[in-house]
């Protein structure tokens, strides 16, 4: 995979002590922004951050510095096909799920020698709560930890699944740019199946949209839409897990997300003011949130 190319763009640009770079592992390279633990701090731990649909690493520029001044160093990556990892245009089978959770065994592997033995938890949002578990149902071993942000127990709502489809049929026909076009036309992307909101304004998603691979999309949309309940299966993995959403959310109602949460006997928490994405709408408590599971599960 090819090195992310240095943007000029200051929404694309990480906090103050973060590196962009391309982290090497055996199943190629990642887009990653990579937040060390803020100066003076105990190290408590290294994250590993995934990022949902549509979404990238940058969805998590919040949280770097709230989550460093805890102790944690942080690691957000683009996966295959995101944004600025390389990826297949064409080729569905690149993004079948088993394939995207051994990228992120990958990458778990790739930050293990630079971690000086502090444990790695695993966070994903949305469709990226949903690679990280199938990672863990994998091969839990490398992790100490996995937190599910606004990520269910199975596909996605009704509503959800007909912008899906909108999305799927836009690029049946149409470039990446043309779709966009069209979703520009139609109304808010996030609410006619196209790019979810993140930071930055038009010209950010924009970029941001065109540097996915169609065939990314079209296959992790798929998913979204037919993935399985394998909440029992998670359940019977030793992981101690965490459940964070805000306190509204379309994607996956917050009762399946309750519910989730008590069959995984998992910590279960609630962000006033967020909706789908804690993490860009309320950044400081989802932050303490999380690093308050972090850190009872820390030792």
């Amino acid at each position: 995979m090819t090195a992310p190319s240095p943007s000029p763009s200051p929404f694309f640009t990480p906090p103050p002590a973060a590196r962009a770079y391309a982290l090497a592992t055996d199943r190629g390279e990642f887009a990653v922004v990579d937040h060390p633990a803020a100066s003076g701090t105990e190290v408590r731990g290294v994250a590993l951050l995934l990022p949902g649909f549509t979404g990238s690493k940058e969805d998590f520029h919040l949280v770097h510095e709230p989550l460093a001044a805890r102790g944690y160093r942080t690691v957000a990556v683009d996966g295959r096909g995101q944004f600025e990892s390389d990826g297949p245009a064409d080729d569905e089978t690149a993004y079948l799920r088993r394939e995207l959770a051994r990228d992120v065994l990958a990458q778990a592997a790739a930050l293990a020698p630079d971690a000086d033995g502090v444990p790695l938890h695993l966070l994903g949002h949305s469709l990226g709560g949903q690679i990280a578990r199938a990672a863990v149902l994998l091969d839990h071993a490398p992790f100490r930890s996995l937190t599910l942000v606004s990520s269910g127990p199975a596909r996605i709502s009704v509503s959800q699944q007909q912008r899906v489809k909108l999305l799927h049929d836009a690029l049946a026909g149409l470039s990446m740019a043309e779709v966009w076009e069209a979703i520009q036309a139609m109304g808010p992307p996030e609410e006619v199946g196209g790019p979810a909101r993140g930071l930055g304004g038009t010209d950010h998603l924009r970029r941001r949209w065109l540097g996915h691979k169609p065939a990314q999309l079209l296959a992790t949309g798929r998913q979204l839409c037919t993935e399985p309940d394998l909440v029992d299966e998670l359940a019977a993995v030793p992981l101690p897990y965490h459940v964070l959403s805000g306190e509204r959310d379309d994607t996956w109602p917050l009762p399946l997300l309750d519910d989730m949460a008590v069959r995984l006997r998992a910590r279960r928490t609630v962000v006033p003011g967020a909706e789908h994405s804690p993490n860009v709408d309320q950044p400081l408590p989802t932050a303490e949130a999380v690093a308050d599971f972090w850190d009872t599960v820390t030792g």
